[in-house]
C-alpha cells in the first residue's frame, strides 16, 4: 500500500491572481488545499480557530511562493465575525472568485450523551458556516461576474459510522444546500458543488480515531489500494474552481478511492 502524498497535479492558468477564501485552512485538507491555491498563483485567505498553525501556514506559503496570504484567527460558528473576515478578505484581495467551506468537526459521541447546546456547537460549525458563508459570497461573486462556491460533505452519512450521528446528518444536509445554492446562484454565473472525502488519513485521524487495524479495513474496502491523503481532495478542489469545471454546478464529487 503506497501513498502519493507528492504527486503533481495538473496547472490551471485562470487560478492565477482569483482571489480564494477557505475555512479551517490551518490544518488537515484545509492546509492542503491553501497550499495548492498557493502553488497556482492565487491570492489565498483563510481562516480558522488554530492561530499559531494558521500564522505558521501564512509564513511557510510566503517563503515558498513570495506571497503572504491573507490569515485571520476566526471561529466559523460566530457568524458575524466569520461574515467580516470573509468581506475583509475580499475588500483585500478586490473581490473573490472561490469559497471554499471546509471548517468542520467530526465529533465521535454516543447518541445518549448528545446534549441539545452540543446539536447546535456541532451543527454551527459542519453546516451553518457554509450556508452563511455562501450568502456573503454570493453578491462578492455576482459582481464580478461569477465564481465557485464548493460545499463540503463526507461520506460518512453513506457508511452508517458509529457515533458520528450529529456529523452524519450535517454532511448529508450539506448536499441539500448545495443544491439549493446551485439553483438560486446560478443566474449570476456563481457554481456551487460539493466535495465528498472518503477516509483521509490526516496527522489528527491517525492521532485520534484511526488504529492500524482501522486504516486495514479502510484499504479492504477501497478499491485503490493506497492510502487516500489530503493533497487527493485538494487536487478536486482546485478543478472545480477553475473553469476546467465551468459546466459543473449543483453535483457531488467523491475523493474517496471507491470507498464502498
Amino acid at each position: 500500500m503506497t501513498e502519493n502524498k507528492d504527486a503533481a497535479g495538473p496547472t490551471y492558468p485562470d487560478l492565477r491572481d482569483l482571489p480564494v477564501f477557505v475555512s479551517g485552512g490551518a490544518t488537515g485538507i484545509g492546509k492542503a488545499i491553501a497550499r495548492a491555491f498557493a502553488q497556482q498563483g492565487s491570492i489565498v485567505g483563510f481562516v480558522d480557530v488554530n492561530g499559531e498553525a494558521g500564522h505558521a501556514l501564512a509564513a511557510a506559503i510566503e517563503r515558498q511562493t513570495g506571497n503572504k496570504p491573507f490569515f485571520k484567527e476566526c471561529d466559523v460558528t460566530e457568524t458575524a465575525g466569520y461574515q467580516a473576515a470573509i468581506q475583509e478578505f475580499a475588500d483585500h484581495a478586490g473581490g473573490l472568485g472561490a469559497l471554499v467551506s471546509n471548517a468542520a468537526r467530526d465529533l465521535r459521541v454516543k447518541v445518549p450523551e448528545v446534549t441539545p447546546a452540543l446539536w447546535r456547537e456541532l451543527v454551527d460549525v459542519n453546516l451553518s458556516h457554509q450556508f452563511f458563508a455562501a450568502q456573503t459570497a454570493h453578491p462578492i461573486m455576482a459582481a464580478r461576474g461569477g465564481g465557485s462556491i464548493v460545499n463540503f460533505g463526507s461520506i460518512a452519512p453513506w457508511q452508517g459510522i458509529a457515533d458520528l450521528a450529529v456529523y452524519s446528518s450535517c454532511k448529508a444536509a450539506a448536499f441539500g444546500l448545495t443544491r439549493s445554492l446551485a439553483r438560486d446562484f446560478g443566474v449570476d454565473g456563481i457554481r456551487v458543488n460539493s466535495v465528498l472525502p472518503g477516509a483521509i488519513l490526516t496527522e489528527r485521524q491517525l492521532r485520534d480515531w484511526i488504529s492500524e487495524e482501522d486504516k486495514a479495513a479502510i484499504l479492504s474496502r477501497q478499491c485503490l489500494k493506497r492510502v487516500m491523503v489530503e493533497e487527493d481532495v485538494s487536487q478536486m478542489v482546485l478543478f472545480l474552481a477553475s473553469g476546467a469545471s465551468r459546466g459543473c454546478t449543483g453535483q457531488e464529487f467523491r475523493v474517496d478511492g471507491g470507498n464502498f
